[in-house]
């Protein structure tokens, strides 16, 4: 089944203690359409400028993701830049280019609207739900992600409010979720949140793994929540990706599946692991671009031992 993203096709430049990589194809679409590609089929609508080349394009081909929803403008690509020091979990933002990203004003192509999935990336929330009322009616399921900017200042927040409604699954990191439900306790956020609208909300956690709490009755049971590790990793080289990464597994493998039940929800926990975990191993998109199955399956089975009591 078909997966639509709607989100940033972009260039970063980013160093590490690992080291750097001046201009390296990214974007919130880019990494979520990689990582879901090797469960389902997926559909990009985006904008990029006139640096966009046909290689860069030909990374999402390569991987057999419809393109045809990137629209070209005149001017340049979004690009970001940022550094991270010792501590991974946190970029140091250097310079913020919007360029043409500033104007994006998302059209959904007709050949997109039989898609069941809907990922809305993190782009203002305006927007996004512009987006869901384009795709209204074809939907099982809508994902949906923000930041602390969309979230705290106060038009924005109604904006984002609205938008909730019409999102299923919420993905977003702790802090965010304590921010968005005026909690300090990630249990009480969670439990707010999911009363803005949304049926499950994923709380990332980033190297301590992530946590999907349900509303009562939502796919099939109680509120009980679930949670699945980080893989402990003995490199990582650029962890930029690594949410959009595991969004795009998370989602990918549930649209590859029959059921909405939560058994799918917690199998696309694992899957949603494996390819954060892969995206971090190399600068920019270049990892999620080289796997194969093997070994993804391989390591989703070294996930499931990491929580296996014999």
């Amino acid at each position: 089944m078909s997966i639509v993203v709607v989100g940033s096709v972009a260039y970063d430049a980013i160093k590490s203690p690992s080291g750097s990589c001046p201009r390296c194809l990214g974007g919130a679409a880019t990494y979520f359409a990689l990582a879901a590609s090797y469960f389902t089929q997926v559909r990009v609508v985006a904008v990029v400028g006139e640096d966009f080349n046909q290689q860069d394009e030909n990374v999402l081909r390569s991987r057999k993701v419809d393109t045809r929803g990137i629209e070209h403008a005149k001017g340049k690509s979004f690009f970001w830049s940022g550094e991270y020091g010792e501590n991974l979990n946190e970029a140091k933002t250097l310079d913020t280019q919007l360029n043409v990203f500033q104007a994006f004003d998302p059209k959904v192509p007709q050949e997109y609207l039989d898609s069941e999935f809907l990922f809305l990336a993190n782009i203002d929330p305006v927007l996004q739900g512009n987006v869901r009322r384009q795709m209204n009616g074809a939907t099982r399921l809508v994902g949906g992600d923000t930041m602390n900017y969309w979230i705290t200042e106060a038009q924005h927040r109604q904006n984002l409010l609205q938008t909730l409604k019409g999102v299923d699954v919420l993905l977003i990191n702790d802090s965010e979720a304590k921010m968005l439900a005026r909690e300090t306790s990630v249990p009480r956020a969670a439990q707010k949140v999911l009363q803005m609208g949304p049926r499950a909300l994923v709380i990332k956690h980033g190297e301590y793994g992530a946590t999907v709490f349900f509303k009562e009755g939502e796919f099939g049971g109680g509120r009980h929540p679930f949670r699945a590790p980080a893989l402990p990793l003995e490199e990582v080289r650029d962890p930029t990706g690594a949410g959009d990464s595991f969004a795009g597994g998370f989602m990918g493998y549930i649209a590859s599946q029959g059921e909405l039940d939560r058994d799918v929800f917690k199998r696309a926990m694992f899957y949603g692991g494996v390819m954060g975990s892969f995206a971090v191993e190399r600068f920019g998109t270049e990892r999620l671009q080289s796997l194969t199955r093997t070994e993804i399956d391989g390591r989703y089975q070294t996930f499931r031992e990491l929580t296996h009591i014999g």
